[in-house]
């Protein structure tokens, strides 16, 4: 595995991502993967643009994952076979690194969100029925100054943070965005990859 990659299993496995803590609050379980692609020496993040027609974020840039399924032993479960139902990507094609911080949505689901790799000799196979379209965005461009930005904004009577990732002609934002900030803060504390940017 590449040494950047080994580096950050390392830092997910000292420090787990952190669990909801929401008392009263009544959450469905669900689950995403960050899956990261390595081409020619450079690491990528794989994203999918959902489909318009669809009945949850129609149209939104996203990692792939969904609700937990009564079938699914654990969370980590739901997010490979996720991967498998919307890429065709087997579960033994994903080596996964660790977890970040879960997080609440205003559709009140708690999301899991796991890090891997994947083989990028695997083809990707999309469902088109669910994903108009494959994004492999480089790490480099996600961190690069501007990309980011931040609005404030009421929610249930408090005032919440919403992210923005601006990347060539798509926005990342909501969910997505606040795991990416957080994946993004882990890998700026590692050596490895604060080289990245600067390749």
């Amino acid at each position: 595995m590449d040494p950047r990659f080994t580096e950050l299993a390392a830092r997910l496995q000292r420090h787990p991502g952190r669990p909801l803590n929401l008392p009263g609050l009544e959450l469905r379980d669900s689950a995403v993967l960050a899956p990261f692609l390595l081409r020619e020496g450079e690491p990528r993040l794989l994203f999918t643009l959902r489909q318009t027609h669809l009945r949850r974020h129609a149209g939104q840039v996203s990692f792939p994952g969904g609700a937990r399924d009564p079938g699914d032993a654990t969370t980590l479960h739901t997010a490979l076979r996720e991967m498998r139902e919307e890429l065709g990507v087997p579960e033994q094609s994903v080596e996964v690194l660790g977890m970040l911080d879960e997080i609440p949505t205003t559709s009140e689901f708690r999301v899991i969100p796991y890090v891997g790799v994947l083989d990028p000799a695997v083809p990707l196979r999309p469902d088109t029925g669910e994903i108009a379209e494959l994004l492999e965005i480089p790490v480099a461009a996600l961190q690069s100054p501007g990309v980011r930005r931040m609005e404030k904004r009421f929610y249930r009577g408090a005032e919440r943070e919403v992210y923005f990732y601006e990347v060539g002609r798509h926005t990342i934002w909501g969910a997505t965005a606040r795991i990416l900030k957080n994946l993004l803060e882990v890998l700026a504390e590692l050596p490895a990859w604060s080289e990245v940017g600067s390749r």
